[in-house]
């Protein structure tokens, strides 16, 4: 294994005090067999938590290495070598990848909102109908083993340390300036392909990562099948102004001769998609939304209304993939009928973090002093205008009941500086009022994940004067301006209604201390606007 590198103040060596405190030996006397045994289990467990002190050094070690592939440019910059595209073929040769992906059984899926929860559904279904599975997603929310699900579970902690040394090394050895090391979301894409080939999966499930066309997850040539979900705007800065030219870069997935399915599509993306579609040759159908019955009186594993269309689009793409691979028997006998009862049963099983979830806060809603507080996170991890209005009405929906009681409306907000905020906040404050949600207060905090890239145990910077907020305070400023107007721009005394924290463990303080000094209110907080504040928010809830 090659030499740990620095790991440039991302992470900290997570090392138990047992693995460099001595242990003092006593003096040799006779025991007793019960004493004996007591030796002999103090001593394995001595050995175990030495185990995990080195397992978790490790795994510390691959995380900072993963850290280190993670460009400071931003994604559009041209002159990034390592996202040039050409580079992808020769990562397939050193890693000898091309003859295992082209014999993968691959459903591919791309689309501004939705993709996740479509890919998350079709593996359900496919897993259910007894095949075993491999599904690619991004990003995590905890950890990066979150991306690579066996048989819908995340892969374990060894087998991802041996694909992920056996990956780094090939690539360490055969790399130069020239041809640089991939950079992070291409490494992990990669090794996604060595995982579910190495694995032998029966269908490998894909989500593309950012756009399609010269995404990392596109270097499969002939997918079974590929999906289109629900368009929108988002990085426009790659992508494309319009949703034409948007639209036009998710179709880079299609495949001549391989069926395509798109959820319902905005006219000026369905123009795009069906140009690309003619082509190529490819057959490009809509898949309609789900309807309720269809699921006999069954519930998605996916919640909020918006998911039917994304279920719908996960029942046409594991139908033709059953249909092509000879399972003609187990696909829906028409789009209106009930499914068959392996496709409800894996969709309402499948699960997804940090969409539409929610979880109540332990900390403040245990134990006998804290019996009558309640604090409650709403996780959604929008981060686009249309999926701002989806999350408004589902938060507005699932907290109408709990409006009886005394309830105080929190807003929990960040946005990567990409975004443009006058793009996302007016939707979710509009349709949240529209549905009868008025926040009480907002609350701006940089992500956790700013300062620990792939979540482990490394914290925020503890000085304050390291901590840059100036793009929080400007979306307490917009915030301030949909509110009051112009005049909310220069309000220096916001926090009637806003707040800015220095880092999220404060906020979270913050709100667990009102929610014990106000024991009648319900505290209900919307997590929302990026899914890095959903995975770190989880984090602190879970810790």
């Amino acid at each position: 294994m090659p030499h740990r590198p620095h790991l440039a103040q991302l992470r900290r060596l997570l090392l138990l005090p047992c693995s460099s405190v001595p242990v003092p030996v006593p003096a040799r006397r006779l025991s007793s067999p019960r004493a004996m045994a007591s030796s002999s289990v103090s001593a394995a467990a001595a050995a175990a938590q030495a185990g995990g002190a080195v397992a978790a050094a490790e795994y510390e070690d691959v995380m900072g290495r993963l850290s280190s592939l993670i460009t400071q440019k931003v994604r559009a910059h041209s002159g990034n070598r390592g996202n040039q595209w050409d580079l992808m073929a020769h990562y397939l040769q050193i890693l000898e990848l091309e003859e295992p992906i082209a014999r993968m059984k691959v459903i591919h899926v791309a689309g501004t909102k939705g993709k996740g929860s479509t890919c998350t559904f079709t593996e359900a279904i496919l897993r259910s109908c007894g095949f075993s599975t491999g599904l690619f997603t991004s990003p995590h929310l905890m950890d990066v083993r979150e991306r690579f699900r066996l048989n819908g579970v995340d892969i374990s902690e060894e087998k991802f340390l041996k694909y992920f040394w056996w990956c780094w090394n090939k690539l360490k050895e055969k790399t130069d300036d020239d041809i640089p090391m991939p950079t992070y979301f291409r490494f992990l894409a990669l090794l996604a392909f060595k995982i579910f080939s190495a694995e032998q999966v029966d269908v490998a499930v894909l989500e593309v990562g950012l756009g399609g066309k010269f995404d990392a997850t596109n270097v499969v040539e002939a997918p079974v099948v590929c999906g289109i979900a629900s368009l929108g705007y988002d990085h426009m800065e790659i992508l494309g102004n319009t949703l034409g030219e948007i639209a036009g870069e998710k179709a880079g997935i299609f495949k001549k001769g391989v069926p395509a399915y798109t959820a319902p599509q905005p006219e000026e993306a369905m123009i795009a998609l069906k140009q690309r579609a003619s082509e190529l040759g490819v057959s490009l159908q809509v898949a309609h939304p789900l309807e309720p019955h269809q699921l006999k009186d069954q519930h998605l594993g996916l919640r909020g209304e918006h998911q039917y269309v994304n279920a719908g689009l996960a029942v046409a793409l594991a139908s033709t993939w059953l249909e092509k691979q000879g399972h003609v028997e187990r696909i829906p006998l028409n789009r209106t009928d009930p499914l068959p009862d392996q496709f409800i049963s894996g969709l309402s099983n499948a699960s997804l973090q940090g969409r539409a979830q929610i979880i109540t806060d332990s900390q403040v809603n245990s134990g006998e002093e804290d019996k009558d507080c309640s604090l409650v996170f709403y996780l959604d991890g929008a981060h686009s205008p249309e999926s701002m209005e989806i999350c408004a009405r589902w938060f507005s929906h699932v907290t109408k009941e709990d409006r009886t009681v005394p309830s105080s409306m929190i807003l929990l907000f960040n946005c990567m500086s990409v975004r443009d905020p006058m793009r996302l906040l007016p939707h979710l404050l509009d349709t949240s009022t529209q549905n009868g949600v008025h926040f009480d207060m907002a609350l701006f905090v940089p992500n956790q994940s700013q300062y620990n890239k792939l979540g482990t145990n490394s914290s925020a910077p503890a000085e304050p004067e390291q901590i840059d907020l100036s793009w929080q305070l400007s979306l307490q400023r917009v915030w301030q301006k949909l509110l009051h107007g112009d005049k909310g721009m220069n309000n220096t005394n916001s926090s009637e209604n806003s707040l800015v924290f220095e880092s999220l463990p404060l906020a979270m303080e913050w709100l667990r201390t009102n929610a014990r000094q106000n024991r009648s209110t319900s505290f209900q907080v919307l997590v929302t606007g990026s899914l890095h504040l959903v995975g770190d928010v989880l984090r602190l809830v879970k810790k």
